[in-house]
């Protein structure tokens, strides 16, 4: 996953599709955000290893960097997808137990969990 985060960022990809939205990157709750919802696609450490570049390049300073920490570590609360380690437990819980935790479930608690922990780190970041 690393060397595919490396190759991404040497195809000016990143660079480019910030650079057309005009999106600033530079804000602790604009990579709190980011970071929650691209580590729903790729796993927190690959996407921390494609971010931290972005952050850098862009002039982002030590709020920003926690907010990158912050956003790809509590993204695997979001949904089942967030962690590899909540596919893990699910399907242990499965096997011993014959149940089942479905997508919808896990987010229902999920989302608001994140959205509260998002918030909190926010406020938190912002009056550093």
């Amino acid at each position: 996953m690393f060397v595919l985060m490396e190759s991404v960022w040497n195809t000016g990809f990143i660079q480019e599709m910030l650079r057309r939205t005009d999106f600033d990157i530079r804000s602790p709750g604009a990579v709190i955000v980011v970071s929650i919802l691209l580590s729903q696609f790729i796993s927190n450490v690959p996407l921390v290893a494609l971010l931290l570049p972005v952050l850098l390049t862009a002039g982002g300073g030590a709020p920003d960097l926690m907010a990158l920490a912050v956003g790809s570590t509590i993204a695997g609360n979001l949904t089942i997808l967030g962690a590899a380690s909540n596919v893990i437990i699910i399907q242990s819980a499965e096997q011993r137990k014959g149940g089942t935790i479905t997508f919808l479930e896990f987010a229902r608690v999920g989302i608001p969990l994140t959205i509260v922990n998002g918030t909190v780190y926010w406020l938190f970041l912002k009056y550093l």
